[in-house]
């Protein structure tokens, strides 16, 4: 019996020790974002009416865009829609970490000149290597008679970024 005392004490010390590890507060998935520098490989335009596909679209820029995420929750997409710009903003996930919410203002060829693509973004898919994100008409809510359009954005990681 006297033996036990001195392994379960020395276990206990050792469970003090690992559970006193400083966390660092940041989820699997907001360690996914910032790993890295996506780089955008297509964009896909889906539009429906009610929940019937009408068309769909997908584009590939000859141009590079990039959207990189930092610890601090700042964000810049650079070169969005082939036009020179790199701008900042601010990232957030929802609490239950299925939207992302990314305030960056990118010139476009809209007629207001500019737009907030991201800010409130479905995650379809998010992996160690690419990232899927849809924009637009994303509500879950729809009538059946309602035209919706929605714009899914394909990244894929990037190990280095090059400006060409």
């Amino acid at each position: 019996m006297k033996k036990r005392y001195p392994f379960l004490a020395a276990l206990i010390i050792l469970g003090l020790i690992i559970n006193s590890c400083k966390k660092t507060g940041q989820t699997p998935i907001a360690t996914l974002f910032t790993g890295g520098t996506w780089k955008l490989a297509s964009i896909e335009v889906k539009e429906f009416v009610g929940n019937q596909g009408v068309k769909d679209t997908t584009m590939n820029d000859t141009c590079s865009q990039y959207f990189t995420f930092n610890l601090d929750k700042t964000c810049t997409y650079t070169n969005f829609n082939c036009m020179t710009q790199t701008v900042k903003g601010n990232w957030s996930l929802t609490q239950n970490q299925l939207f992302l919410n990314a305030d960056v203002t990118l010139k476009d060829t809209s007629k207001s000149g500019s737009s907030q693509p991201f800010i409130n973004t479905q995650i379809q898919t998010l992996g160690q290597y690419s990232m899927v994100l849809n924009t637009g008409d994303i509500a879950p809510n729809y009538s059946l008679t309602q035209h919706r359009r929605i714009v899914v954005y394909g990244f894929v990681r990037q190990t280095s970024v090059s400006t060409n």
